[in-house]
């Protein structure tokens, strides 16, 4: 279900999964936003660090690049999702998610939450922010609505080369794709999703990127199942909890202290997207 500036969005959020589209940020942001990813994109390429340059662009980039931080904690984007957590609001991860123009990459039909180490939790929701067009000819995300109130699914790890997900986890049931609702959006509209969606996306034949940027929250109360500790960057409200390690965003791009606690948070959280993997995790996954 579409959904218009200001209405309340809970109700389409908890009967089908998601809400879409949200105007977050003006059309001028979301091109100041896509800058500063290519700019970023750029810097991580021509920097010598040790792990692949696409692992800094799809992992915990708030600790990184300010501008995520800021679009993090954007008043706008936070009024949306505590239509959905409540008052309490933690960053537990972001990234850029692209697809590259004429790509085959698809992302096949998967639940978020299978290999987070978060449980069946409801406490968690992606906000998904378009800084380009995303249409159905570029590869946009699909849903079925209503399939989050499921449990968790059987997935299978696929590997498979045109697979964007870290394990080309695939659901290994059948998805009845004749109900799937295509989320289109222009550069500043944002969509949510619940952690246990239903969701997939097809390949690329634009002659353009599909640039997104992934931001995932959670409530005070989810707590890490599978790692030693976690981490999240609490962005309103108070952490009473104290489930998660909170901090505070680096103030410098690619900084020491933002490059340090990305491997910390990563060396713990490769714990919970690598178990019962058969090959080893590096990042995570969106669509």
């Amino acid at each position: 279900m579409k959904n218009a500036p200001g209405r309340d969005l809970a109700p389409a959020y908890w009967k089908d999964g998601y809400a879409f589209p949200l105007p977050v940020l003006s059309p001028e942001e979301a091109a100041a936003a896509r800058s500063a990813f290519e700019d970023f994109e750029n810097l991580v390429s021509e920097t010598e660090l040790p792990d692949h340059p696409a692992a800094y662009l799809r992992t915990n980039v708030e600790v990184l690049l300010p501008a995520v931080a800021q679009i993090a904690r954007d008043r706008r984007v936070l009024d949306a999702v505590e239509q959905v957590l409540g008052p309490d609001i933690m960053v537990w991860s972001s990234e850029f998610f692209v697809k590259e123009p004429h790509s085959d990459k698809i992302v096949s039909w998967h639940q978020d939450l299978t290999y987070w180490g978060l449980g069946e939790t409801d406490g968690e929701v992606t906000a998904w922010i378009a800084l380009s067009p995303v249409t159905r000819e570029n590869g946009c995300m699909r849903f079925v609505p209503g399939s989050h109130q499921s449990a968790i699914v059987p997935h299978t790890d696929t590997f498979a080369a045109e697979n964007l997900l870290s394990r080309g986890q695939e659901i290994a049931i059948d998805v009845d794709e004749s109900t799937a609702v295509h989320i289109e959006l222009q550069p500043g509209e944002m969509s949510l999703h619940h952690g246990r969606m239903f969701h997939a996306s097809g390949p690329n034949t634009s002659d353009g990127r599909r640039i997104a940027l992934v931001i995932r929250y959670v409530k005070p109360q989810v707590r890490q199942h599978v790692a030693d500790r976690d981490y999240a960057m609490l962005v309103r409200g108070a952490n009473r909890e104290q489930n998660f390690i909170d901090f505070c965003a680096p103030a410098n791009i690619l900084s020491d202290e933002g490059l340090a606690l990305r491997d910390e948070i990563m060396q713990e959280r490769n714990k919970a997207y690598g178990e019962g993997s058969a090959e080893p995790i590096t990042y995570a996954d969106s669509a």
